[in-house]
């Protein structure tokens, strides 16, 4: 039977070898941005790991230094069981964490205030603005100033801040452009923002970050960050094709509910308003939200509930059997308009 140390030393080259086979193909975008947002966000992460490891690295080191060298077989090492206390230990257990929390918190403050999704990004270049919109299971990113849209692919100058105003027509996900940084959930009725900027020309892959279904794995699509004139080149393409967005062909297009990679599709025209449109049609659904619509309809009703109250009272002033039976009616007459009402 082999030995369980000389089996470990026998595997470790083996595993070496195969953890390096794939690291070497392993591309981690949040740590190799393309856009301001994105290193800003690199080097918060890094600033704060590093000063968290400042307590994780050396208790880990004294832990296994102690184990080692208060082990039952050392017996060289002092014995010291009646110890119970020391200052200068609980000064620097203390002092350290406590300064590190505090230098995070300050950290965090500023950060999240300078790297706040909904704040523009200030530039010298015009910024774009695109209105993103989430469904089943695409992304439809329409251009309102320059009256185009289009499915699954998102285009924009290098350098120009790219404005987003993000909904969803469907249940809520997310939009994330690793290289870009910062994510931003769509939400049905909801308008959400994103500021962001590439800072170099290329193509990166943006997807919905939150599971929404059966397709949710094929809803991803690609940015291309490209020069001045390629992009206007891009937007005389789109405006080549013959196909209108407009509030049924967006519905056509929701009705889609594709489980496989939608293709890039152009709208050379879309309709005005649009995008309000979008959120008009989930904010009136009140039934959507488990509550009863209200309805103006139960107005003339009311009235007549409240015209029976004011025959109940004139009823009570007779006291003849005319009264009585007038009584009777008109109780019976606005009872009748509450139940109609709803109350």
């Amino acid at each position: 039977m082999i030995p369980l140390k000389s089996l470990g030393r026998s595997l470790r080259p083996g595993l070496l070898l195969a953890l390096s086979a794939l690291l070497a193909g392993c591309d981690a975008a949040i740590l190799n941005p393309k856009g301001q947002i994105g290193h800003d966000e690199k080097t918060l992460l890094i600033t704060a790991t590093v000063l968290m490891l400042l307590v994780v690295v050396p208790v880990i080191v004294m832990t296994l230094v102690f184990a080692w060298k208060y082990r039952a077989s050392n017996t060289k090492a002092r014995y010291e069981p009646k110890w119970s206390h020391s200052t200068a230990i609980e000064v620097v257990v203390w002092s350290i964490p406590c300064m590190i929390v505090l230098v995070l918190a300050v950290l965090t403050w500023r950060s999240s205030h300078a790297l706040d999704p909904y704040r523009p990004i200030e530039s010298e270049h015009a910024p774009v603005v695109v209105e993103a919109i989430s469904m089943d299971w695409k992304w439809l990113f329409v251009y309102p100033e320059e009256n185009v849209a289009v499915v699954n692919e998102l285009t924009f100058p290098v350098d120009a801040p790219l404005n987003l105003k993000i909904t969803s027509d469907t249940v809520m996900s997310a939009f994330f452009i690793p290289r870009l940084g910062s994510m931003v959930y769509s939400m049905a009725g909801m308008e959400t923002k994103l500021h962001l900027v590439a800072n170099e020309a290329g193509e990166f892959e943006g997807m919905a970050s939150h599971y929404s279904g059966a397709g949710f794995n094929k809803m991803h699509f690609t940015a291309h960050a490209v020069s001045d004139e390629q992009y206007r080149a891009w937007l005389d393409k789109v405006r080549a094709g013959d196909k209108v967005l407009d509030k049924a062909a967006f519905t056509d297009l929701g009705a889609e509910k594709n489980h496989d990679w939608y293709p890039v599709t152009y709208y050379g025209r879309t309709e005005a308003g649009l995008f309000d449109w979008i959120l008009a049609r989930h904010m009136g659904e009140n039934h959507h939200f488990g509550m009863k619509k209200h309805d103006h309809a139960a107005a003339p009703q009311d009235a007549a509930a409240h015209e029976g109250h004011e025959g109940h009272d004139a009823g009570d002033s007779q006291p003849d059997a005319a009264g009585d039976a007038g009584h009777n009616a008109d109780e019976h007459a606005a009872h009748a308009g509450h139940g109609a009402s709803g109350e």
